[in-house]
């Protein structure tokens, strides 16, 4: 197994003839143990992205791309990491009354599409410095945008508002599978208080519902069946509750799969698009793949938590992962990253990486959202939008 060492991760990000990608597989339990049901996402009218595959086998998606990267960008938000990207924040307009009166403040890595979010461009000042960034980007130079969000080239962006439109793909791309599974259903029954009131008192709640057109089930007042799950109007004329007199499962509450196969994160960190990256010169660019490949390796190799939403709760079985170098040709190599890396050898790598593009941070870190350019982005009318292709 190759070590890895500052000269070699150097080779990764500047040797043009280098290995296209790094790779690596993670194997996950759920916290119940083998077999246990977990919940995956659940999309509109389709429920789990589940899908069975030639062989029979079924596949379903536990954390997608998108979520994946929502979950890792914050990592540099901590301690120690803070200190290797800008910590910029917009400041959202004052809330509640008097002295229960607070202004709320996001980071930039918690925007779900990054520099290039609709609240950074309902933001003037910040949207001014990264639409300069995103012209010298799209005029070959990623150094002004590396400054100011360099996660938005890791994690890929589209500046779809802006007056660019530059698409970057992400340098880190993460997913979570679990094969071979099984859907479970789920039904619950809902008791109200309705049997402690008496019969005027239930009478008069009835009149009220009627008049308002509600039901007293949705206010709480009346016992409510779970079996069925909702969706949209158009989805119900081809999915009913019941087919062939019985209960159509496809309807079904959903209560999460079984997992007969292997839950599996992939990780890979896409080396061809990093050395696609340049800055304003050869020194500069060769600095600026540096940086942003010590960015990757953190995040890639720090255990995120994998409590995923309410009845996945996951964890790591094994105490290292399985690293490969991908190469142009022939077969992947196993590369070894030590435990802890993310906190050591890679943090100490990072942080030299970093200190030439230190001095180009904006000296100004929270900016002031600005409700009157957010209606204007409201009312401006645009292009249909590429979902796959936007970065989120």
């Amino acid at each position: 197994m190759t070590e890895v060492t500052s000269a070699l991760i150097d080779s990764w990000a500047t040797d043009e003839r280098g290995p296209v990608a790094l790779h690596m597989k993670q194997r996950l339990l759920p916290v119940e143990g083998e077999g246990g049901v977990i919940f995956p996402p659940t999309y509109a009218d389709i429920g789990y992205n589940l899908d069975t595959l030639s062989d029979g086998t079924s596949v379903v998606t536990i954390d997608s791309v998108g979520s994946q990267a929502n979950r890792m960008e914050p990592l540099f938000k901590a301690e120690p990491y803070r200190a290797l990207v800008p910590q910029i924040e917009i400041e959202f307009q004052d809330r509640g009354k008097d002295k229960d009166k607070h202004t709320e403040v996001r980071s930039l890595l918690d925007l779900a599409h990054r520099s290039a979010d609709a609240a950074v461009y309902a933001t003037p000042k910040l949207n001014l410095l990264l639409a300069s960034a995103y012209t010298a980007l799209h005029r070959g130079n990623a150094a002004p945008l590396a400054c100011i969000a360099p996660t938005s080239l890791i994690f890929g962006v589209w500046d779809s508002r802006g007056g660019t439109g530059e698409k970057r793909p992400r340098l880190v791309r993460s997913i979570i599978r679990a094969w071979d599974v099984d859907s479970v259903s789920a039904a619950a029954q809902f008791n109200s208080v309705s049997k402690y009131l008496d019969d005027a008192q239930l009478a008069e709640l009835q009149k009220e519902a009627k008049a308002k057109k509600v039901k007293l089930s949705a206010k709480g007042f009346a016992g409510a069946p779970s079996t069925f799950r909702k969706v949209s109007t158009t989805a119900s004329k081809y999915m009913q509750e019941y087919r062939d007199g019985s209960p159509n499962p496809e309807r079904r509450v959903l209560g999460g799969v079984r997992v007969n196969g292997k839950i599996e994160r992939d990780v890979t960190i896409n080396l061809v698009a990093l050395r696609s990256i340049h800055g304003a010169n050869a020194e500069e660019t060769e600095a600026l793949r540096r940086y942003l490949l010590a960015l990757a390796l953190i995040v890639a190799n720090h255990d995120v938590d994998n409590f995923l939403r309410e009845g996945c709760n996951l964890r790591l079985p094994d105490a290292t992962d399985s690293w490969f170098v991908i190469p142009r040709r022939g077969e992947p190599t196993p590369v070894g990253f030590s435990a802890g890396c993310a906190e050591g050898q890679l943090l100490d790598y990072a942080k030299a990486a970093v200190m030439p593009f230190k001095a180009g941070w904006p000296e100004q870190l929270t900016y002031k959202f600005d409700l009157k350019e957010a209606i204007k982005l409201v009312a401006k009318k645009e292009e249909a939008e590429d979902p796959e292709s936007d970065g989120s």
